[in-house]
This record gives structure tokens, C-alpha cells and sequence, in this order.
């Protein structure tokens, strides 16, 4: 069950359902669940499908995504799950936010997943004007975490997550635990109406200092699950020591919060690339 001393919510990040049973039988909980194009293409369902030689047309993919979706809304009916919008760097706001308002529709503890560009941010502030939930996805920066504060502006407790990219920095030779860290010690300086979820956790130490931060959400795929249990579910404290090893820390910035999102530099090459990985995904699904 629960560890009694667990704030963090636990996500678990995949596309797949059976992951979420597994998930759920082992740990004895389940707070929500992440998806993204990337992860729905991995489902195993999808890919028997593809195996065959077959492709989908996009409404067959949409199908199959809400499908997916909506299994694991019945599998956690009191957790989140992150549905995620098709966007390209062209996708204009109003397209993402018609697509966000008609995947918000498909379960009732949905979170919009939005990239944080320029279209991206617009939607979300549009969704929050809405009354919809959001999760802001492909953060690496703590002004990236400042923008996206200041277009979620006025949005209730809980209804909108950032997620921080940890490993595509680390890839990179930055310590992206660092980032998780700045960016929670940033948002003590605001009304707390955006939680940061730690995401693209690649190891045990990732998830583990995640938790000693006190990060407000963890997304994990399955086998860092299966760790953290073998190890007993312990939550370590502000003691727990971070090898970084070579990674270089990202400085403190320390954003004023106050400003509109437009004035903040949310621009970043990660995030881009973030982009077309998923864009790539999602089209190998299709027959052209």
C-alpha cells in the first residue's frame, strides 16, 4: 500500500493498460498516469496491428488513443491521466485547444498535455479560462516553468502540472535533477497552482531524489516501479545524497513570477526536438 509518509503523487508513464493492472497489483496504489504519442505507439495492441503490415488513418489512431485512455480512466477512475494533443511547431493555439477541449471530454480525470511553445502556452491559458486541467510538457528551464505560471494564472489547486524533462538533460552532460530543484524552490514564491511532476525518469537515484525534493508528482515508467518496490517503497528525506557524477548543475535563476508569458524566454531546442520525436511517432501510425 501507501508508504504513510508519501506526499509525492505517483504516476505511472505508459501507454499501455496491462502496465497500469501490473502497476497498480504491485504497488497497492496508483495516483495517475502520463501518456504521449511516443508511448501510445509502443502500445502493445498497436503494434500487433503494425506487425501485420497494416497502417491506421488518423480518426483510426484518435479511436484507438481515446480507447487506451479510457481504459486506464477505469483502471484509476480517482487518479489523472495525461492525454496528450497532436501538435507540430505550425499547430495553431485555437487547433490545439480544440483538439485539448475534445480529449478532456473523453474521461472525466483527464489532463491536457501541451508542449510549451508559443501556440502551446496559449492553449493552456485558454483551457484554464475554460475550467480544464493541463499538463505542460517538454520543460527544460526554469523560465520555460516561470511562463507557464504566469499563462496558467488564475487556475484552481491541482489543475495544472509542468513537467520538467530530467534524462533528455542529463543526455546532454546537465544535471537535470537540478532543474526539478529550481523550479520547486522558484514556485515557493507563488500561490502553488501549478505542481512540478518529474518526468523522463531514467533511474532509481532520479525517482528517489525526486521524492527527497519533495517533487508534487513523479511520472516512472513500470520498471523504475518495480524498483522502487523491491527496495521496500522507502521516501527518503532532505538527507538523501544525488551522485550526479560528471553532470553539470543548472544555476539557480531565481524568475520573477509576475510577469505576462509572453515576456519569458520559453524557447528551447529540447523542447523542439521533443516535438518532432512525438510528431514522428504519431505519423508512423498512419497510412499516408
Amino acid at each position: 500500500m501507501k508508504p504513510h509518509n508519501l506526499t509525492t503523487k505517483i504516476f505511472l508513464d505508459s501507454g499501455d493498460p496491462q502496465e497500469t493492472s501490473e502497476a497498480l497489483r504491485l504497488l497497492g496504489f496508483l495516483d495517475g498516469q502520463t501518456t504521449n504519442p511516443s508511448l501510445v505507439a509502443k502500445n502493445p495492441e498497436i503494434q500487433k496491428y503494425l506487425a501485420s503490415g497494416k497502417k491506421l488513418t488518423e480518426q483510426e489512431v484518435y479511436t484507438r488513443y481515446q480507447s487506451i485512455i479510457r481504459e486506464i480512466s477505469h483502471l484509476i477512475p480517482e487518479g489523472s491521466v495525461s492525454i496528450e494533443v497532436y501538435a507540430d511547431k505550425i499547430t495553431s493555439a485555437e487547433k490545439m485547444f480544440v483538439q485539448g477541449q475534445e480529449m478532456f471530454g473523453w474521461i472525466p480525470n483527464a489532463h491536457v498535455k501541451y508542449p510549451i511553445i508559443q501556440a502551446g502556452l496559449a492553449a493552456a491559458e485558454m483551457s484554464v479560462k475554460a475550467n480544464m486541467r493541463v499538463n505542460m510538457t517538454l520543460c527544460f528551464t526554469e523560465e520555460q516553468a516561470a511562463a507557464v505560471y504566469a499563462a496558467t494564472r488564475g487556475a484552481k489547486a491541482g489543475n495544472v502540472f509542468i513537467s520538467p524533462f530530467v534524462g533528455r538533460l542529463d543526455d546532454r552532460g546537465e544535471n537535470g535533477m537540478t532543474l526539478i530543484k529550481n523550479i520547486l524552490k522558484n514556485f515557493k514564491t507563488g500561490d502553488k497552482h501549478v505542481q512540478v511532476l518529474s518526468a523522463s525518469v531514467r533511474t532509481i537515484n532520479h525517482f528517489l531524489y525526486s521524492l527527497a525534493l519533495g517533487a508534487d508528482i513523479i511520472t516512472a515508467p513500470l520498471k523504475i516501479l518495480v524498483a522502487w518496490e523491491k527496495m521496500g517503497k522507502p521516501v527518503p528525506g532532505k538527507e538523501y545524497i544525488y551522485n550526479a557524477g560528471s553532470l553539470k548543475n543548472i544555476p539557480y535563476a531565481g524568475i520573477d513570477l509576475n510577469h505576462p508569458w509572453t515576456e519569458y524566454n520559453y524557447q528551447h531546442v529540447l523542447t523542439d526536438q521533443g516535438i518532432e520525436k512525438f510528431v514522428a511517432d504519431w505519423k508512423a501510425l498512419i497510412d499516408n
